[in-house]
Protein backbone atom coordinates (compact mmCIF):
# COMPACT_ATOMS: atom_id res chain seq x y z
CA UNK A 1 0.00 0.00 0.00
CA UNK A 2 2.88 2.19 1.19
CA UNK A 3 4.61 1.65 -2.17
CA UNK A 4 1.62 2.49 -4.44
CA UNK A 5 1.15 5.83 -3.06
CA UNK A 6 4.99 6.61 -2.83
CA UNK A 7 5.52 6.90 -6.76
CA UNK A 8 2.86 8.89 -7.65
CA UNK A 9 3.73 11.13 -4.63
CA UNK A 10 7.11 11.93 -5.70
CA UNK A 11 6.13 12.74 -9.36
CA UNK A 12 3.56 14.90 -7.88
CA UNK A 13 6.04 16.90 -5.52
CA UNK A 14 8.65 16.54 -8.50
CA UNK A 15 5.81 18.72 -10.93
CA UNK A 16 4.98 21.11 -7.98
CA UNK A 17 8.97 21.69 -7.62
CA UNK A 18 9.57 22.14 -11.25
CA UNK A 19 6.63 24.92 -11.54
CA UNK A 20 7.98 26.59 -8.75
CA UNK A 21 10.89 27.32 -10.71
CA UNK A 22 9.15 27.89 -13.80
CA UNK A 23 7.09 29.97 -11.73
CA UNK A 24 10.08 32.00 -10.71
CA UNK A 25 11.47 32.61 -14.30
CA UNK A 26 8.29 33.01 -15.53
CA UNK A 27 8.41 35.97 -18.48
CA UNK A 28 6.93 38.83 -17.93
CA UNK A 29 6.15 42.19 -19.68
CA UNK A 30 6.50 45.80 -18.85
CA UNK A 31 4.87 49.00 -20.14
CA UNK A 32 6.91 52.59 -20.01
CA UNK A 33 4.99 55.26 -20.69
CA UNK A 34 6.89 58.14 -21.18
CA UNK A 35 6.78 61.88 -22.85
CA UNK A 36 7.67 62.46 -26.71
CA UNK A 37 11.74 62.44 -27.37
CA UNK A 38 12.59 59.79 -25.04
CA UNK A 39 11.88 56.65 -28.18
CA UNK A 40 15.89 56.67 -28.66
CA UNK A 41 17.09 56.42 -25.16
CA UNK A 42 14.46 53.91 -23.90
CA UNK A 43 14.74 51.60 -27.21
CA UNK A 44 18.75 51.48 -26.19
CA UNK A 45 18.24 51.37 -22.43
CA UNK A 46 15.62 48.60 -22.32
CA UNK A 47 17.97 46.30 -24.90
CA UNK A 48 20.44 46.98 -21.81
CA UNK A 49 18.12 46.35 -18.89
CA UNK A 50 16.60 43.53 -20.34
CA UNK A 51 20.33 41.58 -20.93
CA UNK A 52 20.93 42.98 -17.16
CA UNK A 53 18.12 41.40 -15.86
CA UNK A 54 18.28 37.88 -17.71
CA UNK A 55 21.52 37.53 -16.62
CA UNK A 56 20.62 38.73 -12.85
CA UNK A 57 17.31 36.57 -12.57
CA UNK A 58 17.45 34.29 -15.29
CA UNK A 59 13.84 35.67 -16.16
CA UNK A 60 13.07 36.95 -19.57
CA UNK A 61 11.56 40.45 -19.70
CA UNK A 62 9.82 41.98 -22.56
CA UNK A 63 9.98 45.83 -22.25
CA UNK A 64 7.21 48.01 -24.32
CA UNK A 65 7.22 52.00 -24.33
CA UNK A 66 4.62 54.38 -25.70
CA UNK A 67 5.73 58.00 -26.33
CA UNK A 68 3.84 60.85 -26.76
CA UNK A 69 2.89 64.50 -25.14
CA UNK A 70 3.90 64.06 -21.61
CA UNK A 71 0.16 65.60 -20.28
CA UNK A 72 -1.54 63.21 -22.46
CA UNK A 73 0.67 60.18 -21.96
CA UNK A 74 0.25 61.19 -18.19
CA UNK A 75 -3.76 61.59 -18.53
CA UNK A 76 -3.67 58.06 -21.04
CA UNK A 77 -2.02 56.17 -17.60
CA UNK A 78 -5.42 57.91 -15.40
CA UNK A 79 -7.68 56.79 -17.82
CA UNK A 80 -6.82 53.42 -17.50
CA UNK A 81 -3.18 52.64 -20.17
CA UNK A 82 -1.62 50.17 -17.99
CA UNK A 83 1.19 51.24 -17.34
CA UNK A 84 4.01 49.43 -14.91
CA UNK A 85 6.28 52.39 -15.24
CA UNK A 86 5.36 56.13 -16.10
CA UNK A 87 8.24 58.39 -16.98
CA UNK A 88 8.00 62.14 -17.46
CA UNK A 89 9.97 65.64 -17.68
CA UNK A 90 8.05 67.01 -14.94
CA UNK A 91 7.19 66.33 -11.51
CA UNK A 92 3.31 67.45 -12.42
CA UNK A 93 2.65 64.82 -14.66
CA UNK A 94 2.76 62.02 -12.19
CA UNK A 95 1.30 63.82 -9.39
CA UNK A 96 -1.55 63.59 -11.51
CA UNK A 97 -1.28 59.74 -10.99
CA UNK A 98 -1.49 60.56 -7.23
CA UNK A 99 -4.58 63.26 -7.40
CA UNK A 100 -6.70 61.12 -9.96
CA UNK A 101 -7.56 57.89 -8.49
CA UNK A 102 -4.49 57.00 -6.45
CA UNK A 103 -2.33 55.28 -8.77
CA UNK A 104 1.06 55.99 -6.87
CA UNK A 105 1.03 57.74 -3.15
CA UNK A 106 1.69 61.34 -3.03
CA UNK A 107 5.33 60.90 -1.51
CA UNK A 108 6.29 58.80 -5.16
CA UNK A 109 9.18 61.79 -5.65
CA UNK A 110 10.85 60.24 -1.88
CA UNK A 111 11.56 56.84 -3.55
CA UNK A 112 14.16 57.34 -5.21
CA UNK A 113 17.30 60.04 -5.04
CA UNK A 114 17.12 63.41 -6.65
CA UNK A 115 13.35 63.48 -6.17
CA UNK A 116 13.21 60.12 -8.06
CA UNK A 117 14.37 62.19 -11.80
CA UNK A 118 17.84 60.02 -12.71
CA UNK A 119 18.27 62.48 -15.54
CA UNK A 120 18.12 66.30 -16.73
CA UNK A 121 18.18 68.14 -19.30
CA UNK A 122 18.12 71.99 -20.30
CA UNK A 123 15.63 73.61 -22.69
CA UNK A 124 17.58 75.59 -25.17
CA UNK A 125 16.78 77.80 -29.01
CA UNK A 126 17.91 75.48 -32.11
CA UNK A 127 17.93 78.07 -35.20
CA UNK A 128 18.97 77.93 -38.73
CA UNK A 129 22.66 77.72 -40.36
CA UNK A 130 24.53 80.68 -39.64
CA UNK A 131 21.29 82.27 -37.55
CA UNK A 132 20.25 85.07 -40.08
CA UNK A 133 17.92 86.56 -37.12
CA UNK A 134 20.90 86.77 -34.56
CA UNK A 135 19.02 85.57 -31.71
CA UNK A 136 20.62 84.73 -28.55
CA UNK A 137 18.45 85.37 -25.80
CA UNK A 138 14.32 84.71 -24.80
CA UNK A 139 14.53 88.77 -25.40
CA UNK A 140 15.18 88.10 -29.18
CA UNK A 141 12.00 85.11 -29.58
CA UNK A 142 9.48 87.88 -28.67
CA UNK A 143 11.21 90.67 -31.44
CA UNK A 144 8.40 91.44 -34.20
CA UNK A 145 9.02 89.29 -37.26
CA UNK A 146 10.16 86.25 -35.17
CA UNK A 147 8.70 82.67 -36.03
CA UNK A 148 9.13 80.25 -32.98
CA UNK A 149 7.88 76.74 -32.87
CA UNK A 150 6.98 75.71 -29.56
CA UNK A 151 4.86 72.85 -28.64
CA UNK A 152 1.81 73.51 -26.73
CA UNK A 153 1.91 73.85 -23.24
CA UNK A 154 -1.30 72.27 -21.83
CA UNK A 155 -0.22 69.23 -23.28
CA UNK A 156 3.48 69.54 -23.74
CA UNK A 157 6.34 69.46 -20.48
CA UNK A 158 8.74 70.21 -23.34
CA UNK A 159 6.27 73.26 -23.88
CA UNK A 160 5.89 73.80 -20.28
CA UNK A 161 9.42 74.38 -19.77
CA UNK A 162 9.67 76.55 -22.24
CA UNK A 163 7.14 78.76 -21.25
CA UNK A 164 8.54 78.64 -17.81
CA UNK A 165 12.07 79.30 -18.83
CA UNK A 166 11.24 82.66 -20.91
CA UNK A 167 9.36 83.75 -17.61
CA UNK A 168 12.15 82.61 -15.20
CA UNK A 169 14.76 84.55 -17.20
CA UNK A 170 13.18 87.73 -16.11
CA UNK A 171 12.74 87.39 -12.60
CA UNK A 172 16.54 85.93 -12.94
CA UNK A 173 17.56 88.98 -13.94
CA UNK A 174 15.85 91.00 -11.44
CA UNK A 175 12.45 92.22 -13.02
CA UNK A 176 9.27 91.63 -11.85
CA UNK A 177 6.28 89.46 -13.05
CA UNK A 178 4.65 91.68 -15.06
CA UNK A 179 7.40 92.27 -17.13
CA UNK A 180 7.99 88.32 -17.29
CA UNK A 181 4.33 88.28 -18.38
CA UNK A 182 4.51 91.01 -20.76
CA UNK A 183 7.70 89.07 -22.63
CA UNK A 184 6.00 85.72 -22.69
CA UNK A 185 3.24 86.75 -23.90
CA UNK A 186 5.24 88.35 -27.01
CA UNK A 187 7.24 85.30 -27.41
CA UNK A 188 4.16 83.32 -27.84
CA UNK A 189 2.54 85.58 -30.33
CA UNK A 190 5.16 84.57 -32.39
CA UNK A 191 4.05 81.18 -32.34
CA UNK A 192 2.68 80.26 -36.10
CA UNK A 193 1.65 76.62 -34.18
CA UNK A 194 0.96 74.55 -31.71
CA UNK A 195 1.77 71.20 -31.95
CA UNK A 196 1.18 68.31 -29.16
CA UNK A 197 4.30 67.64 -28.37
CA UNK A 198 7.80 68.00 -28.80
CA UNK A 199 8.83 65.23 -31.76
CA UNK A 200 5.77 67.05 -33.57
CA UNK A 201 7.27 70.42 -33.17
CA UNK A 202 10.15 69.22 -34.05
CA UNK A 203 9.15 68.00 -37.74
CA UNK A 204 7.13 71.04 -38.25
CA UNK A 205 10.49 73.35 -38.06
CA UNK A 206 13.39 70.90 -39.44
CA UNK A 207 10.68 68.86 -41.84
CA UNK A 208 8.29 71.57 -42.85
CA UNK A 209 10.66 74.24 -42.59
CA UNK A 210 8.62 76.18 -40.29
CA UNK A 211 10.00 78.48 -38.17
CA UNK A 212 12.99 80.89 -36.92
CA UNK A 213 13.74 79.26 -34.01
CA UNK A 214 12.48 75.92 -32.53
CA UNK A 215 12.74 75.76 -28.21
CA UNK A 216 13.37 72.30 -27.37
CA UNK A 217 15.50 70.26 -24.88
CA UNK A 218 19.02 69.86 -25.33
CA UNK A 219 18.99 66.63 -25.50
CA UNK A 220 17.10 66.48 -28.52
CA UNK A 221 19.30 68.86 -31.40
CA UNK A 222 21.99 65.97 -31.89
CA UNK A 223 19.33 63.84 -32.82
CA UNK A 224 17.79 66.95 -35.54
CA UNK A 225 21.06 67.69 -36.19
CA UNK A 226 21.44 64.09 -37.59
CA UNK A 227 18.16 63.20 -38.79
CA UNK A 228 17.44 66.10 -41.05
CA UNK A 229 18.69 67.96 -43.50
CA UNK A 230 19.63 71.15 -43.10
CA UNK A 231 22.20 72.85 -41.11
CA UNK A 232 21.28 74.16 -37.69
CA UNK A 233 22.97 75.57 -34.43
CA UNK A 234 22.08 75.51 -30.58
CA UNK A 235 21.99 78.58 -28.73
CA UNK A 236 22.49 78.70 -24.93
CA UNK A 237 20.44 81.29 -23.52
CA UNK A 238 21.92 83.31 -20.59
CA UNK A 239 19.88 81.33 -18.22
CA UNK A 240 17.86 78.74 -18.75
CA UNK A 241 15.54 76.24 -16.78
CA UNK A 242 16.37 72.61 -15.27
CA UNK A 243 14.50 70.22 -16.77
CA UNK A 244 14.51 67.59 -14.14
CA UNK A 245 13.06 63.95 -15.21
CA UNK A 246 11.39 61.91 -12.78
CA UNK A 247 10.42 58.44 -13.12
CA UNK A 248 7.79 56.35 -10.95
CA UNK A 249 6.35 52.78 -10.83
CA UNK A 250 2.31 52.91 -11.51
CA UNK A 251 1.77 51.60 -7.71
CA UNK A 252 -1.83 50.27 -8.79
CA UNK A 253 -0.98 48.47 -12.21
CA UNK A 254 2.65 46.62 -10.70
CA UNK A 255 0.64 45.24 -7.96
CA UNK A 256 -2.39 44.19 -10.04
CA UNK A 257 -0.08 42.16 -12.43
CA UNK A 258 2.75 40.72 -10.00
CA UNK A 259 5.33 43.05 -11.56
CA UNK A 260 6.81 45.69 -9.21
CA UNK A 261 9.91 43.84 -8.38
CA UNK A 262 10.63 43.91 -12.01
CA UNK A 263 9.42 47.40 -12.37
CA UNK A 264 11.50 48.62 -9.34
CA UNK A 265 14.88 47.27 -10.77
CA UNK A 266 14.25 49.14 -13.98
CA UNK A 267 14.05 51.93 -12.25
CA UNK A 268 16.86 51.84 -10.14
CA UNK A 269 18.97 50.27 -12.74
CA UNK A 270 18.38 53.84 -14.47
CA UNK A 271 20.82 55.30 -11.89
CA UNK A 272 23.66 52.58 -12.69
CA UNK A 273 26.53 53.24 -14.16
CA UNK A 274 25.39 51.52 -17.34
CA UNK A 275 22.25 53.98 -17.18
CA UNK A 276 23.61 56.75 -16.84
CA UNK A 277 26.15 56.02 -19.81
CA UNK A 278 23.41 55.22 -22.12
CA UNK A 279 21.59 58.78 -20.89
CA UNK A 280 24.93 60.44 -21.63
CA UNK A 281 24.73 58.85 -24.98
CA UNK A 282 21.41 60.05 -25.76
CA UNK A 283 22.24 63.83 -24.81
CA UNK A 284 20.63 63.43 -20.67
CA UNK A 285 22.61 65.02 -18.34
CA UNK A 286 23.37 62.20 -16.06
CA UNK A 287 23.52 62.24 -12.34
CA UNK A 288 26.27 60.41 -11.77
CA UNK A 289 29.06 63.44 -10.81
CA UNK A 290 32.12 61.72 -12.31
CA UNK A 291 30.26 61.17 -15.41
CA UNK A 292 28.82 64.50 -15.77
CA UNK A 293 32.66 65.74 -15.10
CA UNK A 294 33.64 63.71 -17.53
CA UNK A 295 31.36 64.61 -20.53
CA UNK A 296 31.84 68.86 -19.66
CA UNK A 297 32.65 69.73 -23.11
CA UNK A 298 29.37 68.24 -24.06
CA UNK A 299 27.22 69.51 -21.49
CA UNK A 300 28.23 72.75 -21.28
CA UNK A 301 27.85 74.65 -17.94
CA UNK A 302 25.62 77.75 -17.86
CA UNK A 303 23.08 79.37 -15.15
CA UNK A 304 19.84 77.50 -14.87
CA UNK A 305 16.93 77.66 -12.26
CA UNK A 306 14.48 75.19 -11.25
CA UNK A 307 10.87 75.35 -11.28
CA UNK A 308 11.14 74.70 -7.14
CA UNK A 309 13.63 78.08 -6.91
CA UNK A 310 11.47 80.45 -9.09
CA UNK A 311 7.97 79.34 -9.37
CA UNK A 312 6.96 77.66 -5.77
CA UNK A 313 7.05 74.04 -7.23
CA UNK A 314 5.41 72.29 -10.13
CA UNK A 315 2.02 72.53 -8.72
CA UNK A 316 1.90 75.97 -7.17
CA UNK A 317 2.82 76.56 -11.41
CA UNK A 318 0.56 74.45 -12.41
CA UNK A 319 -1.94 76.08 -10.77
CA UNK A 320 -1.10 79.76 -11.43
CA UNK A 321 -0.05 79.48 -15.12
CA UNK A 322 -1.38 76.26 -16.55
CA UNK A 323 -4.74 75.32 -15.05
CA UNK A 324 -7.82 76.30 -17.34
CA UNK A 325 -7.96 79.93 -17.14
CA UNK A 326 -4.45 80.44 -15.47
CA UNK A 327 -2.06 83.16 -16.41
CA UNK A 328 -1.24 81.06 -19.82
CA UNK A 329 -4.81 80.78 -21.13
CA UNK A 330 -4.87 84.49 -20.53
CA UNK A 331 -2.41 85.08 -22.18
CA UNK A 332 -3.36 82.64 -25.77
CA UNK A 333 -7.04 84.21 -25.06
CA UNK A 334 -5.74 87.90 -25.23
CA UNK A 335 -3.29 86.99 -28.34
CA UNK A 336 -6.54 86.04 -29.84
CA UNK A 337 -8.22 89.31 -29.90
Amino acid sequence: MLFFWKKPFAALVAATLALGAASAHADATLLNVSYDVTREFYKDYNQAFAKHWKQTTGETLTLNQSHGGSSKQAGSVVAGLAADVITMNQASDIDILAERGGLVPADWAKRLPHNSAPTTSVTVILVRKGNPKQIKDWADLAKPGISVVIPNPKTSGNGRYTYLAAWGSVIKAGGKPEQAKALVTQLFANVPVFDGGGRAATTTFAQRNIGDALVTFESEVPLIQSEFSGDYQVVYPKTTILAENPVSVVDKVVDKKGTRKQAEAYLKYLYSDEGQAIAVKHNLRPRNPALLKQYQAKFIGLPTFTVDEVFGGWKKAQADHFRDGGIYDQITAAGRK
